[in-house]
């Protein structure tokens, strides 16, 4: 398969017969929190899908997760309203002239919404008259089916291919294989949208990237990332790390008592420790943030700190961000400004209070305009757009810049080594 071509067995939605037929689209429009929206831009991703639908003649149903209500420790659903799509029909109804239908169910105090039943049916006849211009589905983890691993996973996606007649996925940072971004692909026609087939034809920059490569993590999630890590690390000529994922790299490396790192990261990074003895890839940050306290920034408490120290004393206090004088570093700087691709899922610093490493480091990003800049991740895009807003908008147009709207679901690609092994993607594709 040539660069930045899609593969053939992916079915699109340009070849839907959608004339009037009630679409079932899967977006992720996961940006609500705290019932505001906190950055548009994974909405805005999807308009173009939006208007696909409605030129060839097709009635959308939308459908996005928000947040996480579902209790890992009791099972327990919790239909909060500050997780409502409430706010995202109402921005969609701003920039599209189109009335949206916000459909409601009953909910159970303890198991969210257990089907989605048949007080829908005035809505959909309200859509395919053109009464209405689009229904928007309920949180899809309010729903007791989504996530779920017994009966209630078959039924609910059994109820979402029956208000429907096609299926059309372009929530590409819902990556994960939940009854609305999988299950239901298997009992409707399906087909990949606009978005989704633009993420896929982007991922071949990261994937086979022009050299030289930097990539760089951050994150506060060490044991979920450690195998997308190896794997970008045999791909990388220099990798950044930043955050947790960097302290528990030197607490490992240099057997360094960090605060918040736990043993068990520890030796998980270990096993990053063991492949850079030879490759040497990862990038020493030579000034660091240290801070006596967490949760809040008190004058007097924090300070910056020398790499070189810290191996000499064996323990620190909260390593809290990169401090911005290692990205005038001039080896830091001759990696970055040299490069010629550069992937970013990071925010370096414990936001919102550490902020001025982020800050230093997309701006320097920013200052290598000659490099693909490949920036994903819901975190890493809101900060670059409050930190460095010039940077952000530029680009939007500049075609060497690629924002995309999952940074988990590029990582789980370069684990695989393939985004067509996803199971959502896969589920779209001829056999």
């Amino acid at each position: 398969m040539e660069k930045g071509r899609l593969d053939p067995r992916l079915r699109l939605i340009q070849e839907a017969p959608m004339e009037g037929k009630v679409v079932l689209l899967r977006v992720d429009h996961n940006v609500v929190k705290k019932g505001r929206i906190k950055d548009p831009y994974r909405i805005d991703a999807t308009i173009g899908t939006l208007y696909a639908i409605a030129a060839a003649g097709g009635k959308p149903i939308l459908i996005t997760h928000v947040g996480r209500p579902r209790d890992k420790k009791t099972d327990n659903l919790t239909c909060r309203e500050e997780e409502s799509v409430e706010p995202i029909a109402r921005y969609i109804e701003q920039r599209l002239p189109v009335n949206i239908h916000v459909q409601g169910f009953p909910i159970d105090p303890q198991r969210g919404i257990r089907h989605l039943d048949a007080s829908i049916a005035q809505a959909l006849e309200d859509l395919k008259k053109g009464k209405i211009g689009m229904i928007y589905l309920p949180n899809s983890r309010w729903f007791q089916g989504e996530q779920s691993k017994g009966p209630e996973r078959e039924i609910f996606a059994n109820e979402l291919a029956a208000i429907a007649d096609i299926y059309v996925n372009d929530a590409f940072g819902s990556w994960r294989a939940h009854a609305s971004t999988y299950d239901v692909a298997g009992e409707l026609p399906s087909f990949a949208g606009i978005l989704l087939q633009k993420e896929l034809m982007n991922l071949h920059r990261v994937l086979e990237p022009e050299r030289p490569f930097v990539g760089i993590v951050a994150g506060a999630k060490y044991d979920t990332k450690i195998g997308p890590l190896k794997a970008l690390y045999k791909k990388v000529d220099h990798l950044v790390l930043g955050g947790l994922m960097y302290n528990t790299f030197v607490a490992a490396r240099y057997g360094v008592d960090i605060a918040g790192v736990s043993e068990e990261d520890r030796a998980l990074a270990m096993e990053l420790v063991e492949l850079d003895r030879d490759g040497k890839k990862i990038v020493e940050m030579p000034f660091l943030i240290e801070s006596e306290t967490f949760g809040e920034r008190v004058e007097g408490k924090y300070r910056s700190v020398e790499i070189g120290d810290l191996k000499q004393r064996r323990t620190a206090g909260y390593i809290l961000d990169i401090d911005p004088r290692s990205f005038e570093d001039k080896k830091i700087v001759d990696i970055i400004t040299t490069a010629r691709t550069i992937f970013v899922n990071a925010v370096m610093g414990f936001m919102p209070l550490y902020f001025e490493g982020s800050r230093a480091l997309y701006n320097l990003i920013g200052s290598n305009d000659s490099a693909a800049r490949l920036f994903a991740g819901g975190d890493t895009l809101q900060e670059l757009r409050n930190l460095c807003p010039g940077i952000y908008m530029a680009g939007l147009d500049d075609p060497g810049t690629y924002y995309f709207t999952g940074g988990g679901s590029v990582l789980a690609a370069i684990e695989q080594g393939t985004p067509y092994d996803l199971k959502p993607v896969k589920a779209l594709m001829d056999d």
